[in-house]
């Protein structure tokens, strides 16, 4: 998604990296993000894709678009997903909109609000896309409840 050149100031002068900040995807319901630093863009690219893979989620794409609202906080940062109807497009920022292509989801209504800084905005996209839970989900949650031999695990 980005590649920046950051510096640290040390006694001996200026000591230069790059940060990247990948978005992983397929298209059909997983997304990661990662962010990677090193001396060289290729090493950092390198990094920071096998950390988004590393990091990857399932999201819920009903009709290529959410289950529901979600609002999530990551920082300073903040961002709200609203469900759209089919052919409504997506409305995004270019950080959400990012997110959301690469997970799939072709129609969604978005606000960032707070911090327009893309590493929060990314994360929080993020954490409102693992907030989401479809209706499977949730049915066979109020079902595990009656039955105590089954734990609903989070973090299928």
């Amino acid at each position: 998604m980005t590649v920046d050149r950051v510096t640290k100031v040390v006694k001996g002068g200026r000591r230069l990296r790059f940060r990247a900040l990948m978005v992983v995807g397929d298209g059909q319901g997983h997304v990661g993000v990662g962010l990677a630093k090193a001396t060289g863009v290729p090493e950092a690219i390198r990094k920071a894709s096998a950390m988004g893979r590393r990091e990857l989620i399932d999201v819920p794409v009903v009709n290529e678009t959410i289950p529901h609202e979600a609002l999530a906080k990551y920082g300073a940062s903040m961002v709200l997903l609203k469900p759209a109807a089919a052919g409504r497009g997506m409305i995004a920022s270019n950080t959400v909109r990012t997110v959301l292509q690469l997970a799939g989801i072709k129609n969604v209504i978005s606000k960032s609000l707070g911090s327009q800084n893309r590493i929060n905005v990314a994360r929080a996209t993020i954490l409102a896309l693992t907030s989401l839970r479809s209706v499977d989900r949730t049915a066979g949650k109020s079902s595990d409840a009656a039955d105590p031999s089954e734990v609903y695990d989070a973090t299928e």
